[in-house]
């Protein structure tokens, strides 16, 4: 069962809408499929798509156990003191529940390992589920609180390491809005004047034949900003589902066949090779500075130690 609280600024909603906004990546048809067969008032009254949710109100998702799909369950521990704990996430652990995983997340990872109490690490910051690398969490309220809020004023730095097709120029600066799209998958971004402003900042660190290893600083944080950009100056990130050469082709047939030996030769990899490398943040208790740095994993050194065997 799912519980979700109707707050202020959702009150007046359509429920499929609700839900949408509650559970990320829902299409509105899947978030109907899903209150026709099991939402249900806190009184146990069946809901309908099209109602409008009052403030204070819960809606409950009740629905039989399934069978979450397997992901990789161990991470490492970077840094951990009485206030801050950074871990490895490795690619493919979604880091909060959705409507497919719930067990299988980094947030109940976390209870599991630390305990189910007020200083059970408490996720930070987000990552797409099929990148690795650093994440922050706070064990307070308070600490929660102030990395939160750096993120948010921009005072922390990001830096990931992509592998990317095409010879990238030593580097440069892409500032192109970003809003969801108007058409086509739901879950997708594309750039548009009138969309939040968006910055990142791209190295090259080395080139192997048709590939390049670069150095990302997203200056702002918004939804798959980094492989958007990188993509709309014409080097996609390898193995990206979405925003690679095929645009969303990959994604919907990952999502009907699974991965393929025939979709992983077009991809290359079988996720984006996209990697949170460092964070540079100001601890909560005592405001010093701290660099977390996480390798990068085997499976993008691998294909990276591949093509200089190819070259």
């Amino acid at each position: 069962m799912l519980t979700f609280q109707v707050f202020r600024d959702f009150a007046g909603m359509r429920l499929d809408r609700f839900i949408q906004r509650r559970i990320p990546r829902l299409s509105r048809a899947r978030a109907q499929r899903i209150i026709r067969d099991c939402a249900y008032t806190a009184e146990g009254r069946r809901r309908r798509p099209g109602e409008v949710v009052r403030e204070g109100e819960v809606v409950l998702l009740v629905r039989e156990g399934f069978e979450e799909p397997d992901v990789p369950t161990a991470f490492g521990v970077l840094h951990e003191d009485a206030a801050v704990v950074a871990v490895d996430k490795p690619a493919g652990l979604p880091v909060h529940r959705t409507a497919t995983y719930h067990r299988n997340t980094l947030g109940y990872l976390l209870r599991e390992r630390y305990g189910d109490d007020e200083f059970v690490p408490r996720i930070a910051h987000r990552l797409d589920r099929e990148t690795s690398g650093v994440v922050l969490c706070a064990r307070s309220a308070k600490a929660e609180r102030e990395i939160k809020m750096g993120f948010e004023a921009r005072r922390w730095h990001k830096r990931y390491l992509a592998i990317v097709h095409g010879q990238v120029e030593d580097r440069g600066q892409v500032t192109r809005p970003l809003a969801p799209v108007t058409e086509g998958l739901h879950v997708m971004m594309e750039l548009r004047d009138e969309g939040p402003a968006a910055e990142t900042l791209y190295e090259r660190l080395e080139t192997r034949g048709a590939y390049s290893l670069v150095s990302l600083s997203p200056l702002t944080g918004r939804q798959h900003q980094l492989r958007v950009h990188m993509a709309a100056i014409g080097h996609p990130i390898v193995g990206d589902k979405l925003y690679g050469a095929e645009a969303e082709a990959p994604f919907l047939e990952h999502i009907e066949t699974g991965m393929t030996p025939e979709l992983l030769a077009r991809l290359e990899l079988p996720r984006q090779a996209l990697h949170a490398h460092e964070v540079t943040f100001a601890h909560p208790d005592g405001g010093r500075e701290m660099t977390i740095t996480a390798p990068l994993p085997a499976d993008l050194a691998d294909f990276w130690a591949q093509q200089a065997s190819n070259a």
